[in-house]
């Protein structure tokens, strides 16, 4: 896969917000990267104390609960925030990182010795699945279930709301597990936790699972098949990363800002404000468009080209602010370690089939990542 054109690059130079139209609602789109880290920071002037409205689309229709901590503002999403933390620190303690390198090796040597392997399901999904079940400090036989909801705990059926009522009834299966033989895992953690003096309520923890398990799924997974089909497109890009081991890091970096895997989140006005000369009413939404942020030619050089070299890059393919994406440190270990496993053992990368994801909006059409992709691994030779 040539990596798609920036679509939002003309709306961006002719103005700075796109006015956008989603589930029939105006939704103006903040598209340049000061504008998009500014109002990332200023949380007063664009709040994300927003239940179900900071994705977008909107969510009420597939869940039944506030996710915590994004859709919070300081001095609540700090204290929320810093309840689950120490679980995804996890991701730079050298344990983990050790049993997600041996995972991915094994994936990887097992995708070598197959004719073909279908990227999108039989390789990122239980990827990021059983690197959660680490992360989460769970049985890895734990994500066999993970992996039955498919890319989207929300999308990927035909019934949205099943979608979301399943997801539901695990988690309080799980908290009701916790609850009555506690451990070191996540979830005992939150069933144990408190808030300001007070135990969390079961609604709280299920905002906490609800984010865990829906907010850096299908990201991670549609990042992953995306690199897959870039390095298929270009055979130059493994030789240079085996070359030298240490541009896996700065490789890292610049697929997930080309790849921008979550194209933008909404953020609600609390009084009308004038964005960048469009008029927002109170309590009306607003767009943080990272992709288009992270395609900014007044800060990338050629933007549209992937660079695995490319320093610095102030990418914000994983928020800006009080908000930064708590997954972000797993997020990148997932694809430092299978950057650095391909480099390693695969020669090169052959599209056997392919059907592109497309994200079509009123206003915009993006694609990135695959419905599907079938690839054939050919491995390095021994020695």
């Amino acid at each position: 896969m040539e990596i798609v054109p920036d679509p939002f690059r003309e709306h961006r130079e002719a103005a700075p917000v796109l006015k956008a139209e989603f589930q029939g609602q105006a939704v103006p789109m903040i598209l340049r990267h000061e504008d998009v880290r500014a109002a990332a920071k200023d949380w007063r002037t664009f709040s994300s104390d927003a239940p179900f409205r900071v994705p977008i689309p909107s969510e009420e229709d597939v869940r039944s609960m506030r996710q915590l901590p994004v859709e919070t503002d300081p001095p609540d999403h700090g204290e929320y925030r810093a309840l689950v933390e120490p679980f995804f620190r996890r991701a730079k303690e050298r344990e983990m990182i050790q049993q997600v390198e041996a995972l991915i090796d094994g994936m990887v040597g097992e995708a070598v010795r197959r004719p073909s392997i279908e990227v999108v399901r039989e390789f990122a999904l239980p990827l990021q699945s059983r690197a959660l079940a680490f992360l989460l400090n769970v049985p890895v036989e734990e994500a066999e279930t993970w992996i039955g909801w498919g890319t989207h705990v929300f999308k990927d059926g035909p019934d949205g709301q099943r979608k979301g009522a399943a997801l539901e009834a695990y988690l309080h299966e799980r908290f009701d597990r916790a609850a009555a033989n506690p451990g070191d895992d996540f979830f005992s953690a939150l069933a144990r936790a408190t808030f300001r003096g007070r135990p969390l309520t079961r609604a709280e923890m299920m905002g906490f699972g609800n984010l865990t398990f829906a907010g850096g799924r299908d990201t991670v997974i549609h990042t992953i098949s995306t690199v897959f089909g870039h390095l298929a497109s270009d055979p130059g890009a493994l030789a240079f990363l085996r070359e030298d081991p240490s541009r896996v890091v700065h490789a890292t970096e610049e697929y997930y800002r080309v790849v921008s895997p979550l194209t933008h989140i909404g953020r609600v006005c609390p009084v009308a404000t004038d964005v960048h000369g469009v008029q927002v009413p109170a309590q009306a939404r607003v767009s943080l468009c990272w992709a288009s942020a992270n395609r900014d030619a007044a800060v990338f050089d050629a933007p549209d080209e992937v660079r695995l070299d490319r320093k610095p890059n102030p990418h914000m393919a994983f928020g800006a602010g009080a908000h930064l994406c708590l997954g972000a440190a797993h997020a990148r270990l997932i694809l430092r370690t299978l950057l650095e496993v391909l480099s390693r053992r695969v020669a090169g990368i052959e599209v056997l089939e392919s059907r592109e994801r497309v994200e079509r909006e009123v206003s915009y059409q993006r694609t990135f990542g695959y419905e599907s992709l079938v690839v054939r691994l050919v491995g390095l030779a021994a020695g």
